[in-house]
């Protein structure tokens, strides 16, 4: 598949919190697909897991994280399904970015031809990958040819770790964007993450129980 000049991305997620893999996969596929704009969505309830901060902190930090990127836009997304995200957004033949791991869940998830139909996909690999797993999984879909792989540089980083070590009061320098670690730190997010109603600046609040996408 040739990259097209002037498509539209969408790169979604719970960014609970946003770290230094999620911007480099959005740069990296600005670049590869030669993206003129990114909606970058924060999903306020995920289909597939809890979240540890509600929905409006994770869009400021999603903001800062993405909001030097050219062409990125942040918003939040109502849809815990990425089927009815598409739908609802109604784009051009856009194109979902999403990382490998989450490539190879992919026939599980809501509709998954429906949504080949709706987007293609832009599938971010790194070194270590398997690949012949990912492509026996585009060997599945009815549609493989709207499945194309890039490379991002492998950067050994989850959300979940940062939460593990925020909440052990441990370092996450090098793992979050600069303006993302000084807004967690001005406000003590992910201190207390294990903690029943902790999380976040509104640590009362509960986040949805969800299923699985």
């Amino acid at each position: 598949m040739a990259a097209v000049t002037g498509a539209t991305g969408v790169f979604g997620g719970a960014f609970d919190p946003p770290h230094v893999g999620h911007v480099e996969l959005a740069r990296r596929g600005i670049e590869h697909f030669r993206l003129d704009r990114l909606l970058v969505l924060v999903v306020a309830h995920p289909g597939h897991k809890g979240v540890a901060t509600p929905p409006e902190i994770r869009l400021r930090l999603a903001e800062l994280a993405f909001g030097r990127l050219e062409g990125a836009e942040v918003a939040l997304d109502t849809h815990a399904r990425t089927v009815d995200s598409l739908l609802a957004l109604g784009l051009d033949d856009p194109i979902f970015l999403i990382g490998a791991d989450e490539f190879a869940s992919f026939p599980t998830w809501t509709a998954p031809e429906r949504v080949l139909e709706l987007a293609r996909l832009g599938v971010a690999t790194r070194p270590g990958v398997d690949t012949a797993r990912l492509e026996a999984v585009r060997a599945t879909l009815a549609r493989p040819e709207r499945v194309e792989f890039f490379a991002i540089e492998p950067l050994p980083v989850s959300s979940s770790d940062i939460r593990a070590r925020l909440g052990r009061g441990l370092s996450v320098d090098g793992l979050l964007p600069p303006a993302v670690g000084a807004e967690i730190a001005r406000h003590g997010l992910y201190a207390h993450v294990d903690r029943a109603g902790g999380g976040g600046m509104l640590g009362d609040d509960r986040t949805e129980g969800t299923t699985q996408t």
